[in-house]
């Protein structure tokens, strides 16, 4: 018979979330379940943004701005950049396979970091566009000259997540604006800041700071995570008008609905809120760090709302028996198989984390 699908739509894997709550309390048979696997943040948004959601729930039977028009504006003002610098994807996810499908063709070539974000390689084989996994450091620590060596004549796009997911590590601020000056003018640099507000490093600089450095640069933010919008889906990207004009013209209609949208907007004005769970993940991050470490656990250095842990065997091991005490990690595939990605929680949750680790040597 025909084959049904191309290539490498075959080869594609569908992305595994981390494991709902209600799914694992149905399994199990129990309650008191917390999750620490999604890098969600644990307080939620404003309550100024729930209060404007029941507000704009009344008009959900309109169609959304297609052009985002408001969001924009404001996000504009915020990042002091024009409209046409910044386009909304249905969180930044959909921007990642906007870019690749929208500056790559499968006779080009894709460069992503080894292990980051998953969806790099989603995107880059569903596009059926080849690419080049170039290996951190021990596994962990991005090398700048791994990325320019992977890099091709053919390559078009370079994805760099700074802070990086799933391991939490960062570029320095001269190893980025090396990275900028030393890349190969064809080449889009698409840079995901979806951790960037965690990010407290002395030497950590966004590249929002470094547009002048290069013209094909793309900047991915996020208000999944410090603005507590995941299950809203709403992402942006800042780039030249140019880059984003091609974004634009590849992106769904409506991609960003009505409530996502406006919720965003009031997200954004409340830095306050976001500033207070931001300092509450620092607080925690460096507790939780410790707390891992003194019971013998090797953990990575964090820029972001989680931690990563060697527990020095397969991490599903622990990841099963973790659940079994109702407490949701995200196990990693190779090559850091032996690791688990913890989110930080509240204070609460964090306490219920250590303590089933202790449970582990018992």
């Amino acid at each position: 018979m025909e084959r049904l699908v191309a290539d490498n739509i075959e080869r594609l894997i569908p992305y595994t979330p981390g494991k709902p709550i209600e799914e694992l309390e149905r399994e199990l048979g129990i309650t008191d379940v917390i999750k620490l696997a999604s890098n969600e943040n644990p307080v939620g948004p404003s309550p100024k943004v729930l209060e404007e959601i029941t507000r704009a729930a009344t008009e959900i039977h309109r169609y959304p701005d297609a052009a985002g028009f408001a969001l924009r504006k404001d996000l504009a003002a915020f990042h002091d950049v024009t409209m046409e610098e910044i386009c909304l994807g249905n969180g930044s996810n959909e921007l990642i396979d906007i870019v690749v499908r929208a500056y790559a063709s499968p006779d080009e070539h894709v460069v992503f970091g080894d292990p980051s974000f998953v969806c790099y390689w989603l995107a880059a084989t569903a596009a059926n566009v080849p690419f080049t996994k170039a290996p951190l450091r021990d596994g962990i620590h991005w090398d700048v000259d791994a990325l320019l060596a992977a890099v091709k004549p053919e390559t078009k796009v370079l994805f760099l997540a700074n802070p990086n997911n799933p391991t939490g590590t960062h570029v320095g601020e001269s190893e980025l604006r090396r990275l900028l000056t030393e890349l190969p003018p064809q080449v889009v640099l698409i840079m995901d800041e979806a951790y960037v507000q965690f990010a407290d490093a002395d030497d950590f600089e966004s590249a929002l700071g470094m547009r002048d450095l290069r013209e094909r640069l793309v900047v991915l933010r996020t208000f999944s995570k410090a603005y507590g919008l995941a299950a809203l889906r709403v992402g942006y990207a800042i780039g030249n008008p140019e880059l984003i004009d091609y974004i634009n013209r590849v992106r769904a209609p409506f991609n960003v609905g009505s409530l996502g949208q406006a919720a965003a907007r009031v997200a954004l004005a409340d830095q306050e809120w976001v500033a207070r769970y931001v300092e509450m993940n620092r607080v925690e991050r460096a507790r939780v760090s410790q707390g891992l470490r003194d019971q013998g656990f090797e953990v990575a250095p964090s820029q972001t709302n989680f931690v990563l842990a060697n527990f020095g065997r397969p991490g599903k091991e622990i990841y099963d028996v973790l659940l079994r005490q109702g407490v949701i990690v995200r196990p990693m595939p190779p090559p850091i198989a032996t690791w688990l990605r913890i989110t930080i929680g509240t204070p609460e949750e964090n306490d219920r984390l250590l303590g089933a680790v202790q449970e582990l040597s018992r």
